[in-house]
């Protein structure tokens, strides 16, 4: 596994990982530990703990000694290393000292005043970024600097894919942004890079792999492209709608989230095949430094029997992995663990079924969760507590599937129950689901739970916390929801995980607010409009753990493509209630026109709305996932 330190729920994102990780850092580190190596005493001073993720990011030098000035880090290992006090360094014969540091002005300095002027000191400023990359050039690490992503990009003559998103960035005050892209392909060779300038305000934006190919006189291609933007301001994650989509005919379309910019221990949520699917799970190495062979490895989840991947994968390298080859006989609805070793941000992985594909993607696995007794005990005024909102598509086209999906190490038991709720918010049933263990293999079939007359125009379910067989919960509930048009022709998934919704009461970081402290309490989603032949929906859901607004005052506000906004629409949910929205039904046609190539706002400052959005066809073919809101 590799010695990174990448994201936590209490410190968020870690920037010296992506300041190591970043390609163009990558290349100047090897460059660096090749003079390294003409060291002939090489000391490493580590004041800020850089060295291990340094270690396993970089090619490998030799190190003679480590050095630390925090007595309270004396003695302790790094990477292998014993740490020595720095003040040991000038006695230790070094002909060069790398200090482990960015703006490292000041160490420099005063590692001058106590060497020999033969010594070489080098730092890792090394390595850094050129200034033109920088969101802030004062500080090096801040995580402005890194607002990076990857994305699974594919043009391969039967499948496309783009990539849609908004200069959210210019709500919080910038105003010069731009993108650095670099592709590569499935061996990691570069194919292209380039930058795209951003128009100002809150434009939209869409890279197009047909575009990118035409533009750059490529053949096919599946990798990933890198993308680091600059001049942000507010976010320093890279969220996007992707979108793949048939090229050859074939109808296939689906529609996923951004990549989750962080790689992690272990992933989840990648469902077994039926026995006429084939499910590939896409590999890609999100570091410049081999994946060896045997280093991940996939596992029926709760089975602890991991089966490798017995082949090296090598830098920003794709590999399509087919489940059924490192698992066989393993079928739906049982689930599978990637133990991915931090070699890989958020995978994507594909369903192929009646020769049409389907592209969804598995989500982190918590390292750091344990089960948390007082969940058991959640004070009343919090009512439900945690709910893990899905939608229900209208029945009489659709069915829809639910399949709980254990989500961090420890979550050994998932005590559960399955409510139900119509669009105007009114509770339908409660489904007892019972104690799950974590090998479990239960699919939850609307079918099989609602009379074949209800719901004919959709609604949405909730998963919830049920103890009453028992069980332990630690708050991060997640599950897979699969929907199928009845005449089997076209299928989608998505996946997510539970909050406390729309409660005036706190309790730790819940409800979740993407800006300032608990409660959130408001919406901000982004909807694109698609195109005229794959126009966009979105299914909007208000959950309430306890009783709220008794409806939501939500605006649907359209954009045209410079962010300049169009027209807006009132738009009222019951509590516990949902409604699904398609643009090109709600807005007028003068109105869709000015706003080509442009995006709807969901905004509502009165509720925390949960959505999902899609895009669908004539001929019935239709893809869905969760929103992401700014």
């Amino acid at each position: 596994m590799l010695d990174i330190e990448t994201f936590d729920n209490v410190r968020g994102g870690n920037s010296v990982y992506k300041a190591l990780a970043h390609p163009l850092a990558a290349e100047k580190l090897a460059l660096l530990a090749a003079q390294l190596r003409e060291a002939r005493h090489l000391a490493v001073f580590d004041p800020d703990g850089i060295f291990a993720p340094l270690r396993a990011l970089a090619p490998d030098f030799p190190v003679a000694g480590l050095y630390v000035d925090n007595t309270l880090a004396l003695g302790t290992d790094r990477a292998g290393y014993r740490t020595q006090p720095l003040t040991d360094l000038p006695q230790a014969g070094a002909d060069m000292v790398l200090i482990a540091a960015f703006d490292a002005q000041r160490l420099v300095a005063r590692l001058r005043a106590i060497l020999p002027a033969s010594t070489t000191i080098i730092s890792l400023d090394a390595v850094r970024l050129p200034d033109a990359m920088l969101t802030n050039r004062r500080r090096y690490l801040d995580p402005l600097n890194f607002a990076t992503n990857f994305v699974l990009f594919r043009d391969d003559d039967h499948l496309a894919t783009r990539l849609i998103t908004a200069n959210y960035w210019s709500g919080y005050g910038a105003t010069s942004v731009k993108f650095w892209l670099r592709l590569y392909d499935g061996d990691g060779v570069i194919r292209a890079e380039f930058e795209q300038p951003i128009p100002p305000g809150a434009a939209s934006i869409t890279l197009d792999s047909q575009a990118v190919r035409a533009a750059h006189q490529l053949g096919p291609f599946t990798g990933q492209l890198f993308i680091h933007a600059i001049g942000v301001a507010g976010h320093d994650v890279v969220k996007y709608a992707l979108d793949t989509y048939a090229t050859d005919g074939s109808g296939s379309l689906s529609c996923t989230h951004d990549a989750n910019a962080w790689p992690s221990e272990r992933f989840a949520g990648l469902p077994a095949p039926r026995p006429d699917e084939q499910v590939i799970l896409w590999v890609q190495n999100s570091h410049a430094v081999t994946i060896p062979s045997g280093a991940i490895s996939l596992d029926r989840m709760g089975a602890e029997q991991p089966a490798p991947i017995d082949e090296p994968i090598p830098p920003f390298a794709t590999r399509a992995i087919d489940v059924a080859t490192l698992l066989p006989g393993l079928h739906w609805p049982a689930q599978t663990e990637l133990r991915a070793g931090r070699h890989l941000v958020r995978p994507r992985y594909e369903v192929v079924r009646n020769q049409r594909t389907r592209i969804a993607h598995i989500n982190v696995e918590r390292a750091d969760l344990a089960p948390d007794p007082s969940i058991k005990t959640l004070s009343p005024l919090l009512g439900r507590g945690f709910l893990l909102p899905f939608p229900i598509l209208p029945r009489r086209d659709f069915s829809t599937i639910g399949l709980p999906t254990p989500m961090a190490h420890r979550q050994d038991t998932l005590p559960l129950r399955l409510d139900i709720f119509a669009p105007d918010g009114t509770l339908v049933t409660r489904h007892p689901l019972g104690l799950l263990a974590r090998d479990h293999a239960v699919a939850v079939d609307l079918d099989t739970v609602l009379p074949p007359d209800m719901l004919h125009d959709g609604g949405h379910g909730e998963l919830v916390y049920d103890f009453s067989q028992g069980g332990d919960a630690d708050g991060w509930l997640h599950g897979l929801f699969r929907y199928e048009r009845r005449d089997q022709s076209h299928a989608a998934e998505t996946s997510f995980g539970a909050h406390i919704f729309n409660t005036l009461m706190t309790w730790k970081n819940e409800p979740q607010s993407y800006a300032g402290p608990p409660p959130g309490l408001s919406t901000r989603l982004f909807l694109d409009l698609g195109t005229k032949e794959q126009e966009s929906f979105a299914v909007l859901i208000y959950p309430a753990s306890a009783p709220w607004h008794p409806q939501s005052d939500t605006t649907l506000i359209l954009h045209d493509k410079t962010g300049n906004i169009v027209a807006e629409m009132p738009v009222h949910i019951p509590c516990s209630g949902s409604r699904m929205v398609a643009p090109h039904q709600i807005f007028a046609p003068d109105a869709l026109k000015s706003a080509e190539d442009g995006y709807v706002l969901i905004r509502d400052t009165t509720c925390r709305l949960f959505g999902y959005h899609g895009k669908r066809r004539r001929d019935g073919a239709f893809s869905l996932d969760h929103m992401f809101g700014f």
